[in-house]
């Protein structure tokens, strides 16, 4: 009573209202606060993210670089085309080469743009000329004394390992004593087999087929019609060869039964092929069967050797 007559009711009902006014203010002070807090914490987190993104960004741009083999700063130290005698020294030299257990890295890569993770941690800025190179054999060492590429006629499935030295197959380089080579083209046959290393002339033939449409007589497309048609009969007659020599190499119960058979030859024909023969490869050859034959097999057995 004595609150209202002398207005105190009023002012402590104002007092009160203040009061709640300043605690709501208090609350959404402190609703602010934290969202502020929040809001650095995310812009912080952004900020990394963002940092983290640019860095993978020139990454996968230095990448990009790497495999398109633009880096026109880099070349080969050297070139070399091996065969015979001096792949077989090369060979011995490389294969001489010990060091401590997994200190050689030998890798076949044969994709120009996948490179395994070895390969680009031990050639570093130098992997870019191993995919110029690809097809082919990688080898380096731990010191980085050795590195070079091989290209072999015969490349092996893809692998990559270290080891205490470098694993080179002479398979992959030269002909065993159960090769069998033939050179296959539109009008020219040659077959011959390997022996100690030493190609034999076995047999071959030449089938008149016809090279070129002279003016007149029939049309183009006549022409046409019977080129390939004479061109499907010395196909024919090149399986049968084939047929007969390896009926031959049983009868005899040679390891020539059992051979690798190689076809050589123009693109042209070389698929009629495919799937009697462990390996096909396209060469330029001219001449007599058994000079192309020789002149074919001396380029196919070639490896082309990267100084990196």
């Amino acid at each position: 009573m004595l609150d209202e007559l002398l207005g105190r009711a009023k002012l402590k009902a104002r007092i009160a209202e203040l009061e709640d006014e300043r605690d709501a203010l208090a609350g959404r002070l402190e609703g602010e606060s934290e969202r502020r807090k929040d809001a650095v914490r995310a812009r912080q987190e952004a900020e990394a993210e963002v940092n983290h993104l640019e860095d993978r960004i020139t990454e996968l741009e230095d990448r990009v670089e790497r495999l398109s083999g633009d880096d026109d700063s880099l070349d080969f130290r050297g070139t070399d085309d091996l065969r015979g005698d001096r792949l077989r020294e090369i060979r011995s030299r490389l294969e001489s080469v010990s060091t401590a257990p997994e200190g050689a890295l030998t890798a076949v890569v044969d994709n120009e743009r996948s490179l395994p993770s070895s390969v680009e941690d031990a050639f570093g800025d130098r992997a870019s000329l191993v995919r110029r190179a690809a097809p082919c054999i990688a080898l380096t060492d731990d010191a980085g004394l050795v590195r070079v590429a091989l290209s072999p006629p015969r490349l092996p499935a893809a692998f990559d390992a270290w080891d205490g030295g470098f694993t080179l197959d002479s398979a992959w380089f030269h002909p065993t004593d159960t090769t069998v080579v033939a050179l296959v083209r539109a009008d020219l046959f040659a077959l011959g087999r390997y022996e100690d290393g030493e190609l034999h002339y076995v047999t071959g033939f030449e089938s008149d087929v016809k090279s070129a449409h002279s003016k007149g007589g029939f049309s183009q497309g006549r022409f046409e019609r019977i080129r390939e048609g004479q061109i499907a009969d010395h196909i024919d007659r090149c399986h049968e060869a084939l047929d007969e020599h390896a009926a031959g190499a049983d009868s005899e119960t040679t390891t020539d039964a059992d051979a690798d058979l190689i076809v050589l030859g123009e693109q042209t024909v070389l698929d009629e092929f495919r799937e009697r023969s462990a390996l096909t490869a396209t060469v330029d050859a001219s001449g007599d069967p058994e000079t192309a034959l020789t002149e074919a097999s001396r380029e196919f057995w070639t490896t082309r050797l990267y100084r990196l």
